[in-house]
């Protein structure tokens, strides 16, 4: 007799289950849809209000859904996507967003047939590998040390930013801070660590074309006594420091109790050998520059500079790590264990000039440096915030290379080849799972479909076109020339992709759509304000209903 109930109960909760995969793809597809737009060369840019009041002006996706403040659960893992691919290789965030939201719109149809999620996922899954396969396939091996190529690449890569109006400037900026840093790790590896020996200095002020690669490093920093301190030294000895040379205070107050007025003078004495002793230290390795992290006093500062040696106090821990990279000297942690080895002696220049109406201090003309500064400049502070987004791309997208030196065409061919070999393959896909696996073939052609439409052709007869080359899989590199929109061969264009970045995109999109797939009920944690008064009893945690997710703003008004 109570078989009807249970039956009953079951196609509840997969009703509700449904409910819930439908909000969250339509909070998927409304984040996909927001950054849509900015995706190719001929893209729109977003003019968004920060928290603070300010605005931005940027097409980098990442940078968009950053000041986003979303409410829906599945719309900020979406988020989260792009923020990963930022920092994984710096390129591709808007594809992935668009890609994510694309693969969960061709699930909906395989949900609302009852599908099992899981099954979707297998698909998806399987999908997934044959599509990093069909990349190693298509990539093809470059050489790092040919520059015209290396040129071409981060500038194809960079050539949907805001910037890719000032020609090669960006992409010259970024290979030779890449190429300054890079490290050999032997066995044909480099690394190259981006964030902790390249900084990049915004300077208001000037042209962007004065922008360049410092062979070695700019700190925002004037010498300590600038009228007694040389501020010009050619090759000059370096010392680093990480104590401060002034004398001790004690941890906590310290009372010393004086019986005759002479005592008050050996402790001041005291303190002025102390200093003396240790500045002495220092100068026995006849130093030009003394750079510290901490303070330095006025005493210490007098005997060094009347033994005609500059000093920089108070320089970030960051900065002197960079200088130590480009001056081949040591940072040390104790003046009387400093050696020989530890003076850097690498620089070819330290000068100290003033830029608009600050003093930076310049180590320059180092040799072999590891780490180096890109002065930038630019007409207003929004510009040069965009600039700098873009070059953190572009820095990006070189360190991909340098890693892994394998390109696949851009300009939606990789997607349009994978989505082919796809849909080849998904007859011998055995069982249930065809379809979904037959429509995520169809989903990688969002991006080649997206480009169309931000070039303002007729997306149709595009698409189709480009369909019907790639179905015989004649030529693999044929893509749309994101600027025209006309129909091209991406080698010929010189239009193309890291390999990584592309392997990232795919394999962060399809794993996202899978967990959320996955989801059946969103249970809120939250409390709700009560009333004064109200019942305090423990409150239960709530579970979503279709009212809910509906009722629910996706997007902040």
């Amino acid at each position: 007799m109570h078989a009807p109930v249970l039956v009953l109960k079951d196609s509840l909760k997969r009703e509700s289950g449904t409910r819930v995969h439908h909000a969250n793809i339509q909070a998927s597809k409304a984040v996909a849809d927001i950054i849509r737009t900015t995706l190719g060369p001929r893209s729109m840019l977003k003019m968004l209000l920060d928290a603070s009041g300010g605005i931005v002006v940027t097409n980098d996706g990442n940078a968009i859904l950053r000041e986003l403040d979303l409410a829906h659960p599945a719309a900020k893992s979406m988020i989260e996507l792009s923020r990963t691919q930022d920092e994984e290789v710096g390129d591709g965030t808007t594809s992935v967003i668009v890609l994510a939201g694309e693969m969960l719109h061709v699930a909906e149809a395989f949900i609302e047939k009852n599908y099992h999620p899981t099954v979707i996922c297998r698909a998806y899954n399987k999908a997934l590998e044959d599509a990093i396969a069909v990349l190693d396939k298509i990539a093809m091996s470059i050489d790092v040390k040919d520059r015209a190529t290396m040129l071409g690449l981060v500038k194809s890569c960079i050539g949907t930013k805001f910037t890719s109006q000032f020609g090669d400037l960006i992409a010259d900026l970024a290979i030779d801070a890449t190429q300054t840093v890079g490290v050999d790790l032997g066995q044909g590896l480099r690394e190259v660590d981006i964030k902790k020996y390249i900084k990049v200095e915004k300077v208001p002020g000037g042209q962007l074309e004065d922008s360049k690669v410092l062979k070695g490093v700019m700190i925002n920093k004037d010498v300590v006594a600038p009228g007694k301190m040389k501020r010009k030294i050619v090759n000059p000895r370096i010392i680093l420091l990480d104590c401060p040379l002034e004398y001790k205070k004690g941890e906590n107050q310290t009372n010393a109790e004086l019986v005759k007025e002479e005592d008050w003078e050996v402790l001041l004495k005291m303190e002025e050998e102390y200093i003396e002793s240790l500045c002495l230290q220092i100068l026995k390795f006849k130093p030009d520059l003394v750079v510290t992290e901490k303070g330095l006093s006025d005493l210490a500062c007098h005997y060094l500079s009347k033994a005609g040696v500059s000093a920089i106090r108070r320089v970030r821990k960051t900065d002197n790590n960079r200088i130590a990279k480009a001056s081949g000297a040591v940072i040390v942690n104790r003046p009387d264990e400093l050696q020989e080895s530890d003076v850097g002696t690498g620089a070819g220049l330290f000068e100290v000039k003033k830029i608009g109406d600050e003093f930076f201090a310049f180590i320059v003309d180092c040799k072999d440096p590891k780490a180096c500064t890109v002065l930038l400049r630019g007409a207003s502070k929004d510009l040069l915030n965009e600039v700098e987004r873009n070059l953190q791309d572009a820095l990006s997208v070189a360190r991909n290379i340098i890693k892994n030196p394998k390109l696949v065409p851009g300009g939606g061919a990789t997607e349009l080849t994978v989505s082919a070999t796809l849909k080849q393959k998904s007859s011998s896909v055995e069982g249930i799972e065809k379809w979904p696996y037959e429509a995520a073939a169809l989903a990688f052609e969002a991006i080649p479909r997206t480009l169309a439409q931000n070039c303002g052709v007729n997306v149709i007869r595009t698409m189709t076109a480009l369909q019907g080359k790639h179905a015989n899989g004649e030529n693999a590199w044929i893509g749309i020339d994101g600027n025209t929109g006309a129909i091209a061969d991406m080698k010929e264009r010189k239009i193309w992709d890291a390999y990584n970045v592309k392997a990232q995109t795919f394999k962060t999109a399809i794993e996202a759509a899978c967990m959320l797939l996955r989801i059946d009920d969103i249970v809120s944690g939250i409390k709700k304000k009560q009333a004064p008064g109200a019942g305090q009893g423990p409150s239960k945690p709530k579970v979503e209903t279709e009212a809910d997710a509906d009722g629910e703003q996706i997007l902040p008004d």
